[in-house]
């Protein structure tokens, strides 16, 4: 096991690679060009599309010299990556893949991943990092309640977590009596699912009268695949008696892995010795100073059968690249402040739907369950409701309550999106529950007209 433990401020840090995620800058940025020079040269002879996009650039692996050229290459989005499907952008023959994930392919045809021995060994030591950075050990035990199958969470936290030797209970998603049983007889200390699960199975043992600083062992949680906002992480410590860690990644990268928070919870830590990243203009694609808000785009660096050059993520945040107190000297992302992709236009103004759950949370009465729902009227003007569970106590206080509530949270969303808003608080365990990636918006308004 590769852990040094530095005495570094007020905390122990535990880091499981210290050559690399503690690398002085410089070097850092050496390796960081040698390896986008590799990745560039392999993309630009096995993948046809990027010889094709960088050709029509006049771009070709010799003119990068430094990481300054970087803006020289294309960008990937994720339609180039569909109109690949299955395998065209893989760098690697098929007798040299061994693992295969995909996205979820609701929009269309999936984006389909393929990993090599070393890119599996790469990834399951990128996990150990983000594990060891919250303190986990062979002493613990996992509980993974992140989906298992094409979805790279579930087996990126299980490779990750047999690497640091800890002991992993491969639950997966759903039959949530049977997790909470699991938690109390299997004593486990990690959690790790989705947010909005996470508070899923917080209700469950609420129910099944279970306490979670009494009858519990956990102490620790890793959540991300879905937005969350800082608001519904502090809800999250709250009823599950943990310490919240969030952690980034995404299937066109790798999974699982990207980043992750350190006891200090400051940003979350750029594995910069895999990914090269850089924020961009999400309008003009034009490069932005690092610390600027931006569109994330991301480079791989390592990865031998799935290279992607310049991906954008459509993640919207800021890059650190200062010190942090854990003695890491790797850039952090600051938290996720929406994506372009998912932000809503209605009447003009752009509303992202963490800034409603940011308002919901802050008012003591409702639960952080809710529905987004957008369509147009008769006059064919944006329509926003916003339907949300109170809590068992608060909803026997009666109607009157509810409408009080009702007109506090449309007033406190005004103030912040500057648009009116029907608001509908309604009783416990009312809107559905999801038990992988919580759907929060429905966008009526092409359906409907």
């Amino acid at each position: 096991m590769r852990v040094n433990k530095p005495e570094l401020g007020a905390k122990q840090c535990l880091i499981w690679d210290q050559e690399h995620e503690t690398m002085p800058r410089p070097e850092l940025e050496e390796l960081q060009l040698e390896r986008l020079q590799k990745t560039v040269e392999r993309c630009y002879t096995k993948v046809p599309l990027y010889k094709e996009k960088m050709d029509a650039l006049g771009v070709k692996p010799q003119d990068i010299n430094s990481l300054k050229d970087l803006g020289k290459l294309p960008f990937t989005t994720k339609n180039d990556l569909r109109d690949n499907y299955p395998f065209k952008m893989f760098a690697e023959p098929l007798d040299r893949i061994i693992r295969m994930h995909a996205s979820s392919g609701t929009t269309g045809k999936p984006i389909v991943v393929g990993y090599t021995v070393n890119d599996i060994n790469s990834w399951s030591e990128l996990m150990a990092r983000v594990y060891t950075a919250a303190g986990v050990t062979q002493a613990d035990i996992v509980h993974n309640a992140y989906g298992y199958g094409l979805f790279t969470g579930g087996l990126g936290f299980h490779y990750g977590a047999e690497r640091v030797g800890a002991a992993v209970v491969p639950v997966s998603g759903g039959l949530s009596k049977r997790q909470v049983m699991l938690w109390q007889d299997f004593g486990a200390t990690v959690l790790m699912s989705t947010p909005s699960y996470a508070l899923v199975l917080a209700e469950q043992a609420k129910e099944m009268g279970v306490d979670s600083m009494r009858d519990l062992k956990l102490r620790v949680g890793f959540f991300g695949a879905e937005p969350w906002t800082l608001e519904m992480k502090r809800e999250i410590e709250e009823k599950l008696n943990l310490e919240a860690f969030d952690i980034y990644g995404l299937t066109e990268m790798m999974g699982p892995g990207v980043s992750s928070e350190c006891p200090y919870h400051d940003g979350l830590h750029i594995s910069e010795d895999h990914f090269l990243v850089e924020t961009v203009d999400p309008d003009t694609g034009e490069s932005l100073p690092l610390g600027s808000l931006g569109e994330m785009v991301l480079t791989s660096l390592t990865k031998e059968a799935f290279p992607v050059l310049r991906y954008r993520t459509r993640d919207r945040t800021f890059i650190d690249t200062g010190i942090c107190s854990c003695g890491r000297t790797t850039a952090r992302m600051k938290r996720i402040t929406g994506r372009t992709d998912d932000m809503l236009i209605i009447r003009g103004v752009n509303v992202f739907p963490s800034q409603i759950e940011s308002v919901i949370l802050t008012l003591k009465g409702l639960e952080p369950q809710y529905v987004i729902v957008v369509d147009r009227g008769a006059s064919y003007m944006d329509d926003l409701e916003v339907l949300v569970e109170c809590t068992e106590k608060f909803h026997a206080q009666g109607d009157e309550a509810l409408e009080k509530m009702q007109e506090l949270l449309g007033a406190e969303l005004h103030h912040v999106l500057g648009i009116n808003a029907r608001i509908k608080v309604v009783a416990p365990k009312t809107l559905q529950r999801s038990e992988g990636k919580a759907k929060r918006v429905v966008d009526l308004r092409e359906l409907n007209h």
